[in-house]
């Protein structure tokens, strides 16, 4: 089984029109160790040097950092550089039968005895079935989903099915939305990035009644024919992830691209919505007026096997 090396670098740079005296960051920028998935090394380097410097896990079970700068500084760096392999996935719900989607979301609603490895599993599945910050439930969401879940249908072609009409139905425009656009006016415009999309699929599922979870990480582009892959053209990517069933597990959909996540897709973590693994987030006082730039290349290395 052939694996793909990568290395990915991650630079984020902010530039603020006046000193920041304190700044609190949180970091989501190292990738989970997966089945399919081998971190082989990585480094994040943060500039100005920070007084406190840790690492830790999230309540998903993603890797975070936390960076505490008391000195005042103008503008702030963040460089996270990683080299990983990425197998080709096992993906159990496109390899068997899955479950009817509504008999599906009837037994994720249903009570359970705890102590099976199965039951464990749809526990942790369950706290995907609600909506979050960024994932408002709503009555047009509800409209659109339906169209692709008629009554017994298997829940993984039904999820392909809607991967497909978003990819359709939805225009790639990254000057039509901010970070603020609620997703009602993402239904209504037709347009957005991959994290509009990715938040489209997850409540499209969840308004069905199923579990779904926001995934955040990178994907390998292509550069046009004859030209060479360039430092920084690349950029952080997110697509949609549901569940299957305990038999048939999670299955990665990337509704921007048309495609089940494969070993072009990097995962740096996943949770509700784009809010719980947002790359970089934090407090700062003072600044006023900031500018941000972000420059992410992913170069395939090697292929191994």
């Amino acid at each position: 089984m052939d694996a793909i090396r990568y290395n990915v670098v991650h630079e984020t740079l902010y530039s603020y029109a006046s000193p920041v005296a304190l700044s609190h960051q949180m970091l989501h920028l190292t990738p989970r160790a997966l089945p399919w998935q081998r971190p082989l090394a990585h480094a994040i380097s943060v500039e100005p040097f920070p007084e406190e410097f840790t690492r830790g896990t999230d309540y998903f079970g993603n890797a975070v950092c936390h960076a505490v700068l008391v000195a005042p500084h103008r503008a702030l760096a963040v460089r996270a550089e990683s080299t990983l392999e990425v197998l080709p996935r096992e993906d159990r719900a496109l390899q068997a039968g899955t479950p009817a989607w509504d008999a599906l979301r009837t037994r994720l609603r249903a009570p359970l005895a705890p102590g099976e490895d199965a039951q464990r599993a749809q526990l942790g599945a369950a706290e995907f079935l609600y909506e979050s910050p960024f994932v408002r439930f709503g009555a047009a969401l509800a409209e659109y989903a339906r169209t692709s879940f008629p009554p017994a249908r298997p829940v993984a072609e039904a999820a392909l099915d809607l991967m497909r009409r978003i990819h359709a139905d939805f225009e790639f425009d990254a000057s039509a939305t901010t970070l603020a656009t609620p997703l009602t006016e993402v239904l209504e415009e037709r347009r957005g990035v991959c994290q509009d999309f990715a938040h489209l699929m997850v409540g499209c599922l969840r308004m069905q009644g199923l579990a779904a979870r926001y995934v955040s990480g990178y994907i390998l582009t292509s550069p046009p024919p004859g030209m060479p892959r360039l430092i920084g053209a690349d950029a952080s990517h997110a697509w949609a992830s549901v569940w299957c069933g305990a038999e048939a597990g999670w299955l990665d959909l990337d509704p921007t691209n048309d495609s089940v996540a494969g070993q072009e897709h990097i995962t740096l973590g996943w949770g509700r919505d784009f809010g719980d693994v947002t790359p970089m987030r934090g407090v700062i006082l003072g600044g006023g007026e900031q500018e941000l730039e972000v420059r992410v290349t992913v170069s395939p290395q090697t292929v191994t096997g």
